[in-house]
């Protein structure tokens, strides 16, 4: 059997790294920081793992591996690897969709208890020492709607749903498909703003594409309850975090939760940063003890499944942008 050439664009002493000595004998791996440094064994690869690198290196190495028969990339979004030559190269890309949406979907579920339990009212009375009681909210007794029910809305909505809660779903297409055991109502991408006054939450784990950019901004927080929270576990610039700034400030909404932001490390001057009734993870919510090792083991079966001639997993639309 031919040797196999493993490109991997990820620093070379990155321990998890190491786990990729489990794909078997006859694998020869390169590992480099960048494009330059994975020369010349380029000539010969024929997978290409991204763990880290942009566009503009990927660009680079596709134009130095003719033989290149399948790129994987380790996160879930592609916003920032996708280019021309990409999209339109038969080359197969996959991702790793799935392998971190349990922990974003048990962070969605700390934003709506964080709320609906007054946790910071709790945490300002423990500090004063002042015995405060006051009347909560049952998140079983509310809505939880989600902007982009792939595998993230999925992982968010399942437990919503196991705590009682109703909840809505919103997607491009809103025929059935499996997961909707675990919806009330399905939406389709037209209907936002009918959907968007019957939520308490409002979680956002849409991919950012041309046409999700700012999906969320003045006129969909105005369709929202004065009472409703916004989550962001997808992608930052889906929301419009100037829009969002103001609508948390004048009372439009009362609280959001975010993970992900427009431009990360989130800006010294944000006023996101002093505001009470903002939750704030620093794009770690999905950062769990396992999360790399995760990755690799995902890639591991991958390349298995790929020298196997099976179907590999979480093919991408590239034109689609997920």
């Amino acid at each position: 059997m031919a040797e196999i050439t493993l490109a991997v664009l990820g620093d070379p002493s990155e321990p998890t790294l190491k786990r990729l000595s489990e794909l078997g004998p006859g694998i020869r791996i390169k590992a480099g920081r960048s494009a330059e440094e994975l020369l010349p064994e380029l000539a010969e690869a024929q997978v290409l793992f991204n763990w880290f690198g942009g566009k503009e290196q990927v660009e680079a190495i596709m134009a130095a591996a003719p033989r290149l028969e399948w790129i994987h990339a380790r996160y879930a979004g592609l916003d920032r690897l996708l280019f021309p030559a990409l999209i339109e190269s038969p080359i197969p890309l996959t991702n790793g969709t799935g392998v971190f949406s349990q922990s974003l979907g048990e962070f969605v579920i700390l934003g709506a208890l964080y709320f609906a339990k007054l946790v910071p009212r709790m945490n300002q009375s423990k500090a004063a020492r002042h015995w405060d009681m006051f009347d909560v909210n049952e998140i079983s007794k509310q809505t939880m709607g989600i902007i982009g029910h792939g595998d993230i809305g999925r992982a968010a909505a399942w437990r919503a749903k196991a705590l009682g809660m109703r909840v809505l779903a919103l997607r491009r297409n809103p025929a059935p498909r499996p997961g909707d055991e675990h919806v009330d109502r399905v939406y389709a991408t037209a209907d936002l703003h009918t959907m968007l006054p019957e939520c308490d939450y409002v979680v956002v784990t849409a991919p950012l594409t041309p046409e999700t950019n700012h999906m969320i901004s003045t006129a969909e927080f105005a369709a929202m309850k004065s009472s409703t929270v916004v989550m962001n576990v997808g992608r930052g610039p889906v929301i419009d975090e100037v829009a969002l700034v103001t609508a948390l400030q004048s009372g439009q909404i009362r609280g959001a939760a975010i993970d992900v932001f427009e431009v990360e490390p989130l800006p010294q001057e944000s006023p996101l940063w002093t505001m009470e009734n903002v939750l704030i993870s620093f794009h770690t919510a999905d950062h769990t003890k396992d999360w790399l090792d995760d990755a690799a083991t995902f890639f591991i079966d991958q390349f298995a499944r790929w020298r196997k001639g099976e179907p590999l997993k979480n093919l991408v639309d590239k034109k689609a942008g997920y």
